[in-house]
């Protein structure tokens, strides 16, 4: 029987600088592009992915879940609120392959998941997927809400998977993101950070301090990410990155480093293998431009012959 995952968050419309005055139409999202990198990775035999958002009914929402069919993506969570239109950022590259982002999101349909009438039932599935961005766009109540099924997904043997994605511009305060934060730790069994995020929230001093605090919560699978310098894994040891040939965006890289640190530990890899897997795919995705990336040797699940 496969694996059933399920990320929650939001796809937005990502509309990518090619010149001063031309962009190019995609969607993206931090979890959406897990989600799809990890469809790619793997057989819909071994892992059925499915994404939990809420969209509108306008042609923009209609293009978004156009886009997760074609990548394979389970869409039956997802309800489209009428007269919604779906978050939207705008990314700039410089020569270096760094991005900046400009945002407008404050009516995403997104924003009202586990609001007061809204309750997807989660049970069915055997690991959850989110990042500091799915609690960021949520309410307060709507985070007790979304806690409270993480708790009793974990109860019944499900995983927690988290990536503490911290974009401060998007939290009340520094505070309120933190607390946010700790409280997923406490759930979490698989955790994959960034470092500087870490540090942002929390003040560690270096990775390894981060690995330390996350095993203090008894979280029994972590790989704290630390960009060119590699990843620590839960057993300290470090796993370098792989050679950078040429960095176009670096827009997805730890999403796609989740995607394939996920992908194969679901396939019984041990956690340097997953790491190097994750990796492996980040350095691909960075050498094209934009989220979601066009490549021969990673094709969208929902378009290939199994």
């Amino acid at each position: 029987m496969a694996t059933r995952v399920l990320a929650i968050g939001e796809c937005m419309i990502e509309l990518t600088h090619t010149g001063d005055r031309t962009l190019a139409l995609g969607y993206a999202g931090d979890t959406f592009n897990t989600a799809v990198y990890l469809a790619r990775l793997t057989s819909p035999d071994a892992v059925e992915v499915g994404y939990l958002t809420r969209l509108g009914d306008d042609e923009y929402s209609a293009g978004i879940l156009a886009a997760m069919h074609a990548e394979g993506l389970g869409t039956s969570l997802i309800d489209r609120i009428p007269g919604g239109r779906p978050g939207l950022y705008l990314v700039r590259t410089d020569d270096g392959g760094e991005r900046s982002f400009t945002y407008y999101r404050s009516d995403s349909p997104a924003r009202r998941l586990f609001d007061g009438a809204h309750g997807p039932d989660l049970s069915g599935y055997d690991v959850l997927y989110l990042s500091a961005i799915t609690l960021q766009l949520l309410t307060p109540p709507a985070r007790e809400r979304l806690w409270s099924r993480l708790a009793a997904a974990r109860a019944r043997g499900a995983q927690i998977v988290f990536d503490s994605n911290y974009r401060s511009a998007g939290w009340e305060s520094a505070a309120v993101a933190r607390e946010a934060v700790r409280r997923t730790w406490e759930l979490t069994t698989v955790a994959l950070p960034t470092f500087t995020d870490e540090h942002a929230l929390f003040g560690d001093t270096s990775p390894a301090a981060t690995l330390e605090r996350l095993r203090g919560l008894g979280i029994p699978d972590i790989a704290v990410k630390d960009g060119g310098n590699g990843c620590l894994v839960g057993d300290g040891t470090v796993v370098p990155a792989e050679k950078i040939e040429s960095t176009v965006d670096t827009t997805a890289a730890g999403d796609a480093f989740d995607a394939g640190y996920l992908a194969a530990r679901l396939g019984g890899a041990d956690q340097v293998s997953a790491a190097r897997a994750g990796h492996a795919i980040a350095v691909k995705v960075i050498a094209h431009p934009g989220a979601i990336i066009t490549d021969p040797t990673l094709p969208p699940r929902g378009g290939r012959d199994e």
